[in-house]
Order: structure tokens, then C-alpha cells, then sequence
């Protein structure tokens, strides 16, 4: 028998919730693994990736900000207009994106809470490479230097301004899933 376990996070009603994690961390694959006890709307780029991939005769590195651009556009959308519980993927290891989600949440009238899936550099490059997208080096470097002072700040007691909470979750203590609970 393997030996799964499911993450339990308690968060108030209608809450934005950010998923972040250094690329590759396996943020997407944990969503698909979401349980909610009220309506949940989920948002990850990949989304707009995979819609957009079969129209675009293009290399992804010609329209990949037109992805993050359209991503975080239906962020707002769905934080002004979304009934329930609102879970957003993003790396979020730049300031300016936890910003973005904290105005999200704020204009929305929404609690938000921070989940960090934890990874080490070597597992998330893995999880890269098992997707077939891997992030190019010098990007993913910035990534995993911000991540691990992200984390070393997160052990410390470190909140991102706005936000009601942290909750850090590793990839063994999610091995079956994600459960968000609404109290």
C-alpha cells in the first residue's frame, strides 16, 4: 500500500488562496488533487497554455508573456466575480506577483491565505523535465534562490504582507492530495 497523505488547510469563507512553489515544485499536479468543502474555482496558467497551444504556430518563448499577462487578468476577473473559494497557481517568489494577488484579494473583499509547496531544486527540475517544460536556467536559478529565502522566512514566522496566513506543505505530505476547508 503506498503511503499517501492529504494536507488539510482551513480557510474563511470566499478566500483567495495562492498555491506557490518554485517551477516544477508540483503545484499543478496537487491541484488535481483538490478537495473543497464549498465551490472552488481553480487558475493556473497551464490553463491558458494549453488553450492557446494548438492556435499559436509559434515557439512558446514568442507569446509566453501573453499567458502570464491573460493569467493574472483572469485572476481579477474571477476574485471580483467568482462565488466560493478562488485557489491561484503562481510561483510568486517575485514581490511583484504576491503584490498583484494581494490587490486581488483586497478589491475582491477577499481573506488570503499562502500555501508554499516545498521542493528542492532537484526535484522540481525533475518534475520540469517529467512535464516536458523546463524553465529556462537562469530563470529557474532566480526562482529556487527566492524560493529557499522564501522558505527560510516562512520557518521564521515570515506572513507576505496581506496575507491572514502561511501554511507550508512538502510534496511527501501531500502524496494524496489537498484538502481545503472552509470555516
Amino acid at each position: 500500500m503506498l503511503n499517501t497523505q492529504i494536507a488539510t488547510v482551513r480557510v474563511e469563507p470566499r478566500s483567495l488562496v495562492v498555491l506557490a512553489g518554485i517551477p516544477g515544485a508540483g503545484k499543478t499536479t496537487l491541484l488535481t488533487r483538490l478537495d473543497a468543502d464549498e465551490p472552488v474555482t481553480v487558475l493556473d496558467s497551464d490553463q491558458v497554455r494549453t488553450w492557446l497551444e494548438p492556435r499559436v504556430r509559434l515557439p512558446y518563448r514568442f507569446w509566453r508573456v501573453f499567458v502570464h499577462l491573460t493569467h493574472r487578468m483572469r485572476v481579477f476577473w474571477a476574485a471580483l466575480f467568482s462565488p466560493g473559494l478562488l485557489v491561484v497557481h503562481e510561483p510568486s517568489t517575485r514581490p511583484g506577483t504576491r503584490f498583484m494577488l494581494l490587490l486581488a484579494g483586497v478589491l475582491s473583499r477577499r481573506s488570503r491565505h499562502f500555501l508554499w509547496l516545498d521542493a528542492s531544486a532537484a526535484q522540481a527540475l525533475d518534475g520540469q523535465i517529467a512535464r516536458k517544460r523546463v524553465v529556462r536556467t537562469h530563470a529557474f536559478e532566480r526562482h529556487v534562490r527566492r524560493g529557499s529565502s522564501m522558505r527560510a522566512r516562512f520557518e521564521a514566522g515570515w506572513v507576505p504582507f496581506g496575507f491572514t496566513g502561511v501554511t507550508l506543505l512538502t510534496r511527501a505530505g501531500t502524496s494524496g492530495g489537498l484538502r481545503i476547508m472552509v470555516s
